[in-house]
Order: C-alpha cells, then structure tokens, then sequence
C-alpha cells in the first residue's frame, strides 16, 4: 500500500495555495482593491476615485456558458441517472466555473438516504489532495467542508480508500465505504505535468492588463475634474486688493476688477485644458491587451465596432475562445466521469475498475450555437455524405453538430 502524505501536511498544502484561490475570487467578484501605484496622484485621491471593471468576470463567463454538459453516451453503469438525481443543472456550472475561477474544483460524494449517492461542489480554496497523474483521480484528500466566522476550519473531512475520516470540533469520526479510490474527485482546468492541478482562467497577465485599464480610469476620473473647471490665473492685480474667494472665481459668470493708482488693470487668463484623448487610447491598448489573453475581442469588452459583424465574422473572430473551450470540454469530461465511476461504486457497493468505463464518453452541446445559415449548410452537406457514405450522419451526429434534438431519434 502506497505512503499517505497525511492529514496535517494537506493542512499545510491547502493553506499555500488558498490566499491565491481567494485572490482570483475576489478578481471575479470585482472586489480586489489593487496596490496604488503613481508618482503624482496623492493615495487619498485615488482611493476617492477607485475603479471598478469586471474584465476577469467577463473572460471567465465567456468560456463558462459555452461549456454545457448533456450527458454520457454509452452509460453501461447508469452514470447519468445519478448526476439527474444531484440537481445537474447546478452541479455542472458550479463545478465549471469554480473550475475556471480556481484553475480546479472538487466533487464530494457521499451516501445519500436512498441508493444514489449525494455529489456536492467543494471550490479549489477549500479542499486539495494528492493526484495521479494517470487517472486523474486522488489517492488521499482533504476538504474543509464549513467554517466559522472568523474562518478557522470547524469540520474537515480526511479521504483515503475505503475511508473518510471527520473531524469536527476536536470530535473524530470515520465513514467507510468500498469505493477504489477516495470519494472526492478533482475537476480540472488545463492541466499538464508541471501543474496537475491545472490553471486559472484568471491568468497574472490578465490580472495586469485590467489593473492597468482600472489605473487609466482612475486618471482619467481625477483629470476630468481639472476638465470640467479649467484652472483660470490673474496677473496685475494690485498688493492691496482683496484676496479672491477660489469658489467664487470659478463659479462665478462674470467678475470686475478695478484699475489701481497707477492705472493698471489685471490681465485674465487660463491654463490649456487637459485632453481626455490620451485616455481613452491606454484603456483602448488595456482592452486589446486583455482581449488578446483571454481569446476575446474588443466587441467583448465594450468597444463596440462601427460596422456590425457578420454571423461568420463572428465565429472566427471567437476561434480563440471556442478552441479553448473544446480543450475545456476535454479536461472537464474526464474528471465528471471520474465522479460518476466513484458514485456508481458507492451506489453498487462494489469496486468496479476504471477501466470498465472506456466505453462511457462525455457528451457537450455544441460551443457555438448555428444560425439558419449554418444549419442550412450543415442540411446540405449531410445529404451528400450521405449519398457517398449512406447511413454515416444519423440523428445523433447531426444533434452533435447543432446541438438540436430532432423529434425522431
């Protein structure tokens, strides 16, 4: 039997990792307060004029509602009756978007009152383990399943085969049960050898490019005021005069001054009015910038182009984003099967193999939804197929392709 890391080394691992986790969190929910950084802007004007975009909201959402869950094919161990009985329509976009918020989410299975077991959506701050490389699957786990307000852990949970070990409030307690591998299943987005637990959606240059935007905006904000009143200046008037009320001045549709002793009068003027254009051209670079990282376009992003785009135009301005979320699609298959072998384990009370399953697959609704145009296109070129191939597109490859059940099946 292979050596087990311990509960209190994923104690350790969660606690590395969860101040970055949250970080990406606070970005999507727009509450990130970035460091202040500017040579001319006193601190207590910027934070009076802080921004707020939700870029990082908007590069997640993208790809997470592209990415819609249908079901399995070739369900031989009855897989999709257990994810319709755990609320899918939930499930799936939580553990999707945690995914791409957090770079993974964990599922946490665990013996229901009937025979189907219960599947709960742990984000990547609260729970880690360690990963095979090869399945995918964890070989101990560790969640931290609530907490109290000032957020110290107040029930953890500790998975190894054949065991979950609770610890509530210095009280232990075990739960067994005949799965192979321990009940808590990692969700992953884009993983390779060097980070098994896969990468945020959120990247660091993302991160960047949108707190340059919101530097832009702050600028801009605080130049505004100096836009709306222009700075004015008087020269000539006499040592004796009256200081002049600053407010006054500005406010004021017309002031008099007076001639002195000697006959002279004060000379008005104004300083040059800042331009707002320079501005606008860095939140513009911001967007690219952004857009460029995250496979969206500037339409995305609020710049609205003059000439609205074509339905094809479109699609291949977003190839970058409908690449991404085929990849998506890939990663988030393995780890949803994953889930399904260890809850049909559970149900059974039966260790199956994983490799019992090679022949259940994922099945997605389509990343680009087709117009009348390309179901047109997509009619014809299944009729000549067809007629070179007969019986090679059916009802099934055709709903694949347009994501569109047929009323005959």
């Amino acid at each position: 039997m292979a050596t087990t890391q311990g509960i209190e080394y994923l104690r350790n691992k969660l606690e590395d990792r969860r101040r970055r986790v949250l970080t990406r969190y606070k970005q999507y929910d727009m509450k990130y307060i970035d460091y202040n950084v500017g040579l001319t802007i006193p601190p207590e004007l910027r934070h009076r004029y802080r921004a707020v975009i939700g870029w990082s909201a908007k590069a997640v959402d993208a790809l997470a509602d592209r990415i819609v869950f249908r079901e399995f094919a070739n369900d031989n161990f009855g897989i999709n009756e257990i994810f319709q009985m755990n609320n899918p329509d939930t499930l799936f976009d939580s553990a999707i978007l945690t995914a791409l918020i957090a770079s993974c989410s964990f599922v946490y299975i665990t013996p229901g009152d009937d025979p189907v077991p219960r599947l709960q959506v742990i984000d990547g701050s609260e729970a880690t383990g360690i990963i095979d490389p090869i399945t995918g699957l964890l070989s101990e786990g560790y969640a931290v399943l609530y907490r109290d307000d000032n957020g110290r852990p107040d029930l953890e949970a500790y998975f190894t085969t054949g065991m979950i070990q609770y610890l509530d409030n210095g009280k232990e307690y075990s739960l067994a049960n005949n799965a192979p591998y321990p009940l808590l299943v990692p969700i992953i987005h884009r993983p390779d050898a060097v980070r098994p637990f896969g990468r945020s959606r959120i990247t660091r240059a993302a991160e960047y490019w949108q707190r340059y935007a919101k530097r832009t905006l702050e600028r801009a904000d605080i130049t505004a005021e100096f836009y709306s009143f222009p700075q004015k200046y008087v020269t000539g008037l006499s040592q004796d005069a009256d200081p002049m009320e600053t407010w006054k001045a500005t406010i004021s549709s017309m002031l008099q001054f007076t001639k002195d002793d000697q006959g002279d009068s004060p000379k008005l003027g104004q300083f040059t009015t800042p331009s707002m254009s320079p501005f606008t051209e860095q939140l513009r670079t911001a967007a690219a910038g952004f857009a460029g990282e995250t496979g969206l376009t500037l339409d995305d992003l609020g710049f609205v182009s003059d000439n609205p785009s074509s339905s094809e135009a479109i699609k291949a301005s977003h190839e970058t984003l409908r690449a991404a979320a085929k990849k998506a699609q890939r990663n988030f298959g393995s780890g949803l099967l994953n889930v399904g072998y260890l809850a049909a384990c559970l149900r059974d009370d039966f260790p199956y193999q994983r490799k019992q399953l090679y022949l259940t697959t994922p099945k997605w609704e389509p990343v680009c939804e087709p117009d009348a145009s390309t179901l047109s296109l997509v009619g014809d070129g299944a009729i000549k197929i067809n007629q070179a191939i007969p019986g090679y597109f059916d009802g099934e490859t055709l709903r694949d392709l347009t994501g569109i059940k047929g009323a005959v099946e």
